[in-house]
């Protein structure tokens, strides 16, 4: 069973810094996409930030733009997302997911095949 697995999430504050990491349980990333969505308080799912496995290009939201840095570590089989100059709208439940093949979509919550279980990150004001 294909499972991905977020970690790092917790409560900071305003203009404080978090790493979360995604790891794939028991076997080996091989997928074309891997991105980090959130979904916020009473909202829907939302785009964060996405890199290609194998090249490694990244695309952002506008709302992360220059805050928020996508890595990957084939070696160690983990994607990060590191955030800094966190504010209170970047509250959420944060989602790593995992497409199989290539999309134009990789915006969008329907293609990606994998889902982690979440982990939420929470910045006081």
């Amino acid at each position: 069973q294909v499972q991905l697995v977020e970690s790092g999430g917790g409560l900071v504050q305003a203009g404080g810094s978090l790493r979360l990491s995604c790891s794939a349980s028991g076997r080996t990333i091989s997928g074309y996409y891997m991105a980090w969505f959130r979904q916020p308080p009473g909202k829907e799912r939302e785009f964060v930030a996405v890199i290609s496995w194998g090249v490694g290009n990244t695309y952002y939201a506008d709302s992360v733009k220059g805050r928020c840095t996508i890595s990957r570590d084939n070696a160690e089989n983990t994607v990060t997302l590191q955030m800094n100059s966190l504010k209170p709208e970047d509250t959420a439940v944060y989602y790593c997911a995992e497409t199989e093949a290539y999309t134009h979509d990789y915006g969008t919550p329907e293609p990606y095949d994998y889902w982690g279980q979440g982990t939420q990150v929470t910045v006081s004001s």
